[in-house]
């Protein structure tokens, strides 16, 4: 038996019996904890927002004989406002998918927790464009998981890139092809603006990410190209050019 505080967010969560959630929750130092939470879907629970999805919390949590059940949970944030805009829920119901998809039980995930964290809140509370925020966040999710692109160099050659092109995006490759090195259809044009774009975002973080031109941002690319990395497509796809 054994009780400890996990600050988490809520990724996922399934209606148990009549009252009570199970939930997913990604926690930066553990990973993925999956919890029961009691009788949160009273209308009068004190727990009615901590069984939602997107939840910011610090979940007590009770581990007995395999099983996680949550005590008490001291409530931080619910990024509400998503609710009342149906492009921005599902676009923030994507990054969920994203993180559950590759978080592991008992495995420190304090660089895709701040990442979501981060990009929920600029998701929730600025106006951001939504194109190059999800570009962005697609961009570092490669790069915490483990399979930056190549940018700066040919993928196939391993020459150095011209300046303007024409530049091609293999998702299979992992990166950016010369002209030369493009052999199938699916290796997509590249735009230079676009190019830059890319390098200057995984250089200088989410700075670079704001006031963004959308047509800058080459999300659709981006996020074929994580989805083939994870070998299975996500669920609730933004409707914003990607």
């Amino acid at each position: 038996m054994n009780q400890t505080e996990n600050t988490a967010i809520v990724l996922r969560h399934a209606n148990y019996r009549d009252n009570d959630r199970m939930l997913t929750l990604l926690s930066p130092t553990r990973g993925r904890i999956d919890a029961m939470l009691r009788n949160c879907r009273k209308p009068r629970s004190h727990n009615l927002n901590a069984g939602e999805l997107f939840a910011l919390g610090d979940y007590m949590l009770y581990e007995s004989g395999g099983h996680v059940t949550v005590t008490s949970v001291h409530l931080i944030e619910t990024f509400y406002p998503l609710r009342n805009d149906y492009d921005r829920l599902t676009c923030g119901i994507y990054l969920l998918n994203l993180a559950e998809a590759v978080a592991e039980p008992e495995q420190a995930e304090q660089e895709l927790f701040m990442l979501l964290l981060h990009t929920l809140s600029r998701l929730t509370f600025s106006d951001q464009a939504q194109k190059p925020l999800l570009a962005g966040f697609l961009l570092h999710f490669s790069a915490c998981q483990g399979f930056k692109p190549r940018l700066n160099h040919c993928t196939c050659c391993g020459r150095t890139l011209p300046e303007e092109g024409p530049f091609f995006f293999g998702s299979e490759e992992g990166g950016v092809l010369c002209a030369d090195c493009r052999t199938r259809k699916d290796q997509q044009p590249l735009a230079a603006a676009e190019l830059r774009w890319m390098r200057g975002a995984l250089a200088s973080g989410s700075a670079s990410w704001v006031d963004t031109p959308e047509a800058y941002a080459p999300l659709a690319i981006l996020r074929d190209y994580v989805e083939r990395r994870l070998n299975r497509r996500i669920r609730s796809v933004p409707r914003t050019g990607g």
